[in-house]
């Protein structure tokens, strides 16, 4: 060899990582070092290329005829070094049979893929069958006969890698021919099986279905070959026979195929689509096939089914089988739950990835290979019912197919085209190193490099395969959610340009495929925002796709999309609007979740669209103080008590949307939310409050107030637990200025009260924030405001245990301060008892419940769902709290608070009740707290029980953070969680 050509630095410029180890192994090929050295350079390893050659020089029965032929050559060189530097279980294979580097010296091999039926004889005459029987009969012994067949499958699949290093093979040729060398194996495998059973394999006809990559014609160099049986009875057999004949048919071929050998394993067989999975019968006839996919089928079974095709056994039979379900398949559109079932097979796609492989999977990660897939057979599933033309079972043909027909654009087929070869090109490498099923990027430098020579990136291989990796990575992602809804807006808008077109009708089937009940109002809506030429149809055409996306993933896309149109006609013009859901991606997919959810928060956002800005921020509930604060300042700015009053509600409504979109989008706590809305209410009441006093004032000619009044918070809102659909349960109470007439002061604080409440009962857009009290003194018979010695004297005269119930909860939050405090001392003993309350209040308290029990719950109502009354419900949970306050509460301080879990956790820490009852009261109160908030955010009105609408309760338990599909599970952990508090219930109130 020439001292230039064994220079360390060219031996690095070629590819050569260990140049030292390299020179002293070039040095053992002597002559035929340096005609090779550039070959060796051209392969994805070239240390490991080297190195198998001088292993296989070693073992084979004349070394001089290998080197000879490898230098005479270049074809049968490149073929060879190329196999040896980029997989290593093949270099292997070549040292255990080195006969079979020969079969790299055919000259044909580059430029002819051999026929199937020429790898069917082959494979069959490894095992002693005669391909031109019907049913072929392996020959030779068992154990010989299964070793044979994996050297067999182990030569032509070197031929095979050989051709596809060497001449860079179209990813949808080598995925073909691997698919034809299993479909050969599978004969090969079910001639030994007939060998193994003997006779009573002629009792049956038993048809191999290939499903997945197998039947589509593009299966990897290691997978799974997933498949299904179908058997029928020979002539004058016995069924019953025939079924046990084929399945030990079966079962032999799996056990022949997956058997680990002195000469290793092929791959193993999966027949786990056939129907009932693992617990189905492993054979079944057509008949039975078709009465199971007709009745209890899932529509992701017929997914499956698309790509299903007769490859061995009785081939007729097969294509029965395929001719009857087709039918099913693509009507498969057409059921109910179709949308769910693919929904929910996505996810199981995604639930698959192990965290630490997510960032790096080709087959299951984001813009990945299955992202194609998925979308490519969605597709075909919505549109193949009516062009049979677009039915390919092979996703790059079916893409290419839907393409030509316009159901996808003909630059986004192009580029997903090449996406997708390369994702299949790198996984083929990938596997093809150690005939290891793995679908996962390997993340050390040498494995990346020798990728990406083998992918022929020769210079920088790492960065140039790493960046292309990620263009189709990005492209994939991008297109998948295109792919569906692009060319929707291109069915209903005027878009100029080469873009896909569907018909009115096929977008329709789209539509309703994605899960909109009224695909014709949703086209509607997609015609208003994207029709025209202006600035504004332009980002709307870019936003949609994305849009879509999100609104069919919600529970109702329906609801989400009118909404969102409803939106854009109120702020389209708005220079903000649309330029910060196109620019901020995070703000545009709050917006499609919220509206495609909740009606009460869409109900809000087109009163206050204005609102959309505030997704783009923190949506954590503001503080009292900074809402008074505010409110307040726009009463100083308003003199009509009506406006002043509007701008307060105005307020309101935007923090009423924050909390329930903080809600909704998982960033605060149900207690969070309670507290939110508790201090929002405290805030409305404070600033209505200063408009009707200034209102009673100017009414009657008073230059101040005649005296002190405050609010005192009753009920959930005294708890700081409000819901949506709370009322704000108070009681009045004032104090007048020394030396004011009483009749005076009491006439004032009554004309503030009165017009308190009807500033807030003033028609306009907005929930309602109703003031119930019922709760005071003598209740809805007695003054709607009493002064604090008034309270005095009646608590200390009148008061039965029920009222002091109700003071538990009782938190003075609004007006004078002083007064606030001066009315919580005056409550205090009645509330906590120094020594508790007796026995005979006692079973008063639990009198009134069992009263409350039998005659509140409304009629109709089911006693095990009710959110407020049922079993193990929050009148359950809080009454059973306040039982142990009153008991407890004069001798144990945390006790003495208006907050249940508070309560709940000083009686915990106290040992009025046990740390697992605690748990389980704490966990119950939590979760019906949520789900009653959920109700009301999805029906946009308050409702105490679950609803039976599916869409509905679908809708609840995406808010409670169940996947899609699982409301059935939302509605029994309910269920779970109200039984196990309604026994803590029994035990700690009702003992």
């Amino acid at each position: 060899m020439t001292r230039a050509a064994t220079s360390k630095g060219n031996l690095l410029r070629l590819g050569f990582q260990d140049s030292d180890a390299a020179l002293t192994s070039l040095g053992l090929l002597g002559d035929a070092a340096e005609p090779l050295l550039a070959l060796l350079g051209r392969t994805a390893d070239p240390d490991a290329a080297l190195g198998g050659l001088l292993r296989l020089r070693d073992v084979v029965d004349d070394p001089d005829t290998l080197i000879t032929a490898l230098v005479d050559d270049e074809g049968t060189a490149m073929r060879l070094l190329c196999v040896l530097g980029a997989s290593e279980a093949l270099a292997d294979h070549l040292v255990r049979h080195p006969e079979h580097w020969r079969e790299l010296t055919d000259p044909i091999l580059g430029s002819t893929r051999p026929a199937a039926w020429a790898i069917r004889e082959s494979l069959l005459s490894a095992v002693g069958a005669d391909a031109a029987d019907a049913d072929p009969v392996a020959t030779v012994p068992d154990a010989a006969a299964v070793d044979a067949l994996r050297v067999e499958y182990r030569r032509l699949l070197l031929r095979l890698a050989a051709r596809d290093l060497t001449h860079h093979l179209g990813v949808d040729d080598a995925a073909a021919e691997l698919s034809d060398l299993a479909a050969g194996t599978l004969e090969a495998a079910l001639a030994v099986a007939r060998q193994r059973i003997g006779a009573d394999a002629a009792l049956a006809r038993l048809a191999v279905l290939a499903m997945g990559k197998c039947g589509g014609h593009e299966l990897n160099y290691v997978s799974d070959v997933d498949v299904i049986y179908a058997f029928a009875p020979a002539e004058g057999a016995d069924e019953n026979a025939a079924a046990k004949a084929a399945t030990q048919l079966a079962s032999n071929l799996m056990r022949v195929c997956s058997d680990h050998t002195g000469e290793g394993t092929i791959w193993p067989v999966d027949a786990n689509l056939r129907p009932e999975g693992k617990a189905g019968p492993l054979v079944r006839t057509i008949a039975s096939h078709r009465g199971y996919y007709e009745r209890w089928a899932s529509t992701w079974e017929f997914q499956a089914l698309l790509k299903a095709r007769p490859v061995a056994g009785d081939l007729e039979l097969g294509r029965g089988f395929v001719e009857t379900v087709d039918p099913m398949v693509w009507s498969a559109a057409e059921r109910e739950g179709f949308v769910k079932d693919t929904q929910a097979m996505r996810r199981r796609v995604v639930d698959h990835i192990p965290a630490r492989e997510a960032e790096r999977q080709l087959k299951l990660g984001a813009g990945g290979l299955r992202d194609v897939e998925f979308a490519v057979q969605l597709l075909q599933l919505v549109h193949g019912r009516a062009d049979e033309a677009i039915r390919a079972p092979t996703t790059l043909s079916a893409l290419a197919a839907l393409t030509d027909g316009g159901y996808v654009g003909r630059e986004d087929g192009e580029a997903l085209h090449e996406a997708y070869a390369f994702l299949r090109t790198l996984e083929h490498r990938i596997q093809l190193h150690g005939l290891r099923r793995t679908h996962v990027v390997p993340d050390d430098e040498a494995s990346l490099r020798r990728l990406g020579r083998s992918m022929n990136f020769l210079k920088d291989p790492v960065g140039i395969l790493d960046k292309t990796w990620q263009h189709h990575r990005r492209e994939v992602r991008r297109l998948h959610e295109k792919l569906f809804y692009r060319p929707l807006l291109a069915a209903v808008a005027r878009i100029p340009g080469d873009e896909a077109r569907l018909s009115p009708e096929a977008a329709e089937r789209r539509l309703g495929a994605l899960g909109f009940a009224d695909p014709r109002a949703a086209l509607r809506h997609l015609e208003a925002l994207t029709s025209g030429l202006s600035r504004t149809a332009q980002i709307q055409r870019t936003l949609l796709p994305a849009m879509l996306s999100w609104f069919a993933d919600a529970p109702d896309p329906d609801a989400g999309l009118f909404g969102f149109r409803r939106i854009s006609e109120s702020l389209g013009s708005t220079p903000w609007y649309l330029s910060t859901l196109r620019d901020e991606g995070q703000v545009a997919e709050r917006l499609a979740r919220i509206l495609a959810t909740s009606r009460y928060a869409t109900d809000l956002l087109e009163r206050e669209p204005q609102g959309v800005r505030m997704l783009t921020g923190d949506l954590q509930p503001l503080s009292a103080e900074a809402l008074t604060e505010e409110m307040l300042s726009l009463v100083g700015r308003h003199h009509e008590p009506e406006v002043a009053a509007k701008a307060i509600r105005g307020i309101r409504r935007r923090e009423l949307l924050r909390i329930a979109a903080g809600d909704l989008l998982g960033q605060i706590d149900v207690a969070d939310v309670g507290a939110g809305l508790s201090r929002l209410t405290d805030a409305t009441l404070e600033a209505t409050m200063a408009v009707a006093g200034r209102v009673a004032r100017t009414q009657r000619g008073l230059d101040e107030a005649p005296t002190r009044m405050a609010i005192v918070a009753m009920g959930r809102y005294g708890g700081f637990e409000l819901s949506y659909g709370s009322d704000a349960d108070v009681m009045f109470v004032h104090d007048p200025l020394p030396g004011v007439e009483p009749q005076v002061a009491s006439a004032y604080a009554q004309a503030v009260a009165n017009e308190l409440r009807r500033l807030l009962a003033l028609a306009g857009p907005d929930p309602a924030l109703e003031i119930d009290a019922a709760l005071r003194p003598e209740g809805t018979q007695g003054a709607l405001v009493r002064t604090l010695d008034s309270y005095a004297a009646y608590y200390a005269k009148w008061s039965k245990v029920w009222e002091a119930q109700a003071l538990l909860r009782a938190d003075a939050v609004v007006g004078d301060l002083d007064l606030r405090q001066r009315f919580e001392d005056l409550i205090a003993p009645l509330r906590y008892p120094p020594e508790g309350i007796s026995l005979d209040d006692v079973g008063e308290v639990r009198r009134i419940k069992a009263r409350v029990d039998s005659e509140r719950l409304p009629r109709g109502a089911d006693p095990h769902t009710h959110l407020k009354l049922g079993r193990g419900g929050l009148a359950d949970i809080e009454w059973t709290i306040q039982l142990l306050q009153m008991r407890y509460a004069g001798a144990v301080e945390g006790l003495r608070t208006s907050r249940t879990l508070e309560a709940l956790a000083a009686a915990r820490d106290a040992d009025l009740i046990g740390e697992d009852d605690a748990a389980v009261l704490q966990q119950s109160w939590r979760r019906v707290s949520r789900v009653r908030n959920a109700v009301t955010l999805v029906r946009g009105k308050p409702a105490d029980e679950l609803p039976r609408d599916l869409r509905e309760r679908a809708a609840v338990a995406a808010i409670l953070g169940y996947p899609p599909g699982s409301s059935d599970a939302m509605v029994n952990d309910q269920l779970r969680y109200t039984r196990l508090a309604r026994a803590v219930v029994d035990r700690i109130f009702w003992e």
